[in-house]
């Protein structure tokens, strides 16, 4: 691993700028990428570098930007479409679910759509219920959309860069409050592969399987477990969709207990998917049922009290953990 470090969006941004430069077909376009830099400043200084032509300021309409990516890919670009807010995706869904994602199939598997749609989900900052959301679950449910959200700076740039690579549409999540985490990256390019999980602590008595910000409590809770005797195995999945299934269930057949945690709402959330996953391929090797930690059926308030009450964190996770371990034996 490198000694270089870059922030969680700077590994994005310079993704982006190697891809450009590598393959003239690559270009961004949304609302503010190009003067602006983006909503988050994780497009600055790509206009000026590459040009208008390469990063397209767009109208004020996802369904557009999606339409005008879901175009250029067709004709053979590998377009860069950014949605700003997670949420805004909805109004873009005829779009995203319609077309991008059933191009392929509609056409008898021989067109390409090499495109990417970045957005920004997450909790945090305060951006109130319409700003704030976690709703990968919704397009984990989409077949012909593979769907990433990483948890540190190495992750980012490699997943964009084998995102813009890839030849199907990509949906790829940025946590908005994890954009200045500054984490190890290397120089130049390299790809972490897509739906690849990866064992990010090693342990032998539960696991806990998370992505995005909440791996990061993840990792925290693990510490704070292991001074109490605990040692928890933890994976970040990265790819959500296509999911790693054999890395979790080889860690649960190792640890025999295991939590699934996400920031999004727990009712629904992605996290049952796991859950359902591990009871179908590693049911005998469980001592406990599948814990799982998710937001409340709620809305995300927008005072910061409420905020980090909703967002499950390191200790919520812990508790979690301690109950997995604390129920009987199954049999």
């Amino acid at each position: 691993m490198s000694d270089r470090t870059l922030t969680y969006g700077q590994a994005f941004s310079e993704a982006i700028r190697l891809e450009m430069e590598a393959d003239p077909n690559v270009f961004i376009a949304g609302e503010d990428v190009g003067a602006h830099g983006g909503v988050f400043h994780t497009f600055d200084g790509v206009q000026s570098e590459f040009g208008e032509r390469r990063a397209v300021d767009t109208p004020i309409s996802e369904q557009a930007i999606i339409g005008l990516g879901v175009g250029a890919a067709v004709t053979g670009l590998r377009p860069i479409v950014d949605l700003m807010f997670m949420d805004f995706s909805l109004v873009a869904a005829d779009q995203i679910v319609n077309q991008a994602a059933k191009l392929k199939y509609m056409f008898g598997g021989e067109a390409k759509l090499p495109m990417v749609i970045t957005t920004h989900g997450g909790a945090g900052l305060s951006a109130a219920a319409q700003h704030s959301q976690s709703l990968e679950a919704l397009f984990c449910h989409i077949p012909g959309l593979q769907v990433v959200f990483p948890s540190n700076a190495y992750d980012v740039k490699g997943l964009m860069a084998s995102a813009i690579l890839e030849d199907n549409p990509v949906l790829f999540v940025l946590h908005k409050r994890m954009l200045g985490l500054k984490g190890p990256v290397p120089e130049g390019r390299y790809t972490v592969p897509l739906g690849q999980a990866m064992v990010t602590r090693e342990g032998s008595d539960v696991t806990v399987v998370s992505w995005g910000r909440t791996h990061n409590e993840a990792l925290a809770a693990a510490e704070t477990l292991a001074g109490e005797g605990v040692q928890v195995e933890v994976i970040d999945l990265r790819t959500l969709s296509p999911l790693d299934t054999a890395t979790v269930v080889a860690s649960v057949k190792k640890t025999n207990r295991v939590v699934v945690a996400h920031e999004a709402v727990r009712f629904g959330g992605f996290g049952a998917e796991v859950a359902a996953q591990i009871q179908e391929e590693a049911f005998d090797y469980l001592d406990a049922p599948v814990g799982r930690v998710g937001a409340p059926f709620s809305p995300v308030p927008f005072t910061p009290a409420l905020e980090n009450l909703y967002v499950p964190d390191a200790a919520r996770i812990a508790e979690s953990v301690r109950a997995a371990l604390a129920r009987p034996l199954l049999g």
